[in-house]
């Protein structure tokens, strides 16, 4: 599960380090906003995951949505300051459970990207 982004082509998707953190980015800079596209899957439909996803994402400051996919994992789409966004990317990460997260995540795909824009809130979709 664990790869290093900088060996990655921009925008790729790529499994990152357990806490979500890597020492270089070279779609964005540290202290951009950023877009974080991040596919979770295990144990994470019909749990209240996305509703916990939708909660440490206001509590970050983020706007985006957690949508369950037809396959079984969950799309979380979040937009806001790198720093918050890499929070929540290793809370979704942790291979650590933690004791509100509900269900079982057992792998997490990222792509970061520049933010659209135009997002407001945080959506369960």
């Amino acid at each position: 599960m664990v790869t290093d982004r900088s060996r990655a082509s921009p925008g790729a998707p790529t499994a990152l380090t357990a806490n979500g953190f890597s020492g270089s980015d070279s779609v964005v800079g540290v202290s951009d906003d950023v877009r974080l596209t991040a596919w979770v899957r295990g144990r994470v439909q019909g749990v209240g995951f996305r509703w916990w996803v939708r909660s440490r994402a206001l509590e970050l400051g983020l706007a985006g949505t957690a949508t369950n996919l037809d396959d079984g994992r969950v799309q979380v789409v979040a937009e806001g300051q790198r720093a918050a966004a890499e929070q929540l990317l290793g809370m979704l990460e942790s291979p650590i459970p933690i004791k509100e997260r509900p269900g079982h995540v057992s792998g997490v795909v990222a792509q970061w990207k520049p933010p659209t824009g135009g997002m407001t809130g945080f959506a369960e979709r």
